[in-house]
């Protein structure tokens, strides 16, 4: 069963910063894309970060100098380190992924996946 785990949400004071991790497991993967999407309380779901298997990689306007996304595509890990938080980065943050799934030598087509998030929630 293809997972994304994310890890490394929690509390922290304004200013302060977290770094999330996500890994893909349950298969054998090849990359296009991963990403970070976050969605605060009572709110849509925004783009945070993306990150494609070239390396290239977009921010959401709001994080633009104060988060990082990186990969490591052998250890199938997306991660974004959050620098300068403010209380309005208060959010579930999810994880997602475009790729697709090897088996027997083989490449499914592409297709869209979802961690179940992990709560960043920033005190003033």
């Amino acid at each position: 069963q293809v997972q994304l785990v994310e890890s490394g949400g929690g509390l922290v004071q304004s200013g302060g910063s977290l770094k999330l991790s996500c890994t893909a497991s349950g298969g054998l993967f090849s990359f296009y894309s991963m990403a970070w999407y976050r969605q605060p309380p009572g709110k849509q779901r925004e783009l945070v970060a993306r990150i494609n298997s070239g390396g290239l990689t977009n921010y959401g306007d709001s994080v633009k100098g104060r988060f990082t996304i990186s990969s490591d595509w052998a250890a199938k890990s997306v991660y974004l380190q959050m620098n300068d938080l403010k209380p309005e980065d208060t959010a579930t943050y999810y994880c997602f992924a475009d790729m697709s799934i090897i088996r027997g030598g083989q490449a499914s087509g592409a297709m869209n996946y979802w961690g179940k998030g992990t709560l960043v929630t920033v005190s003033s």
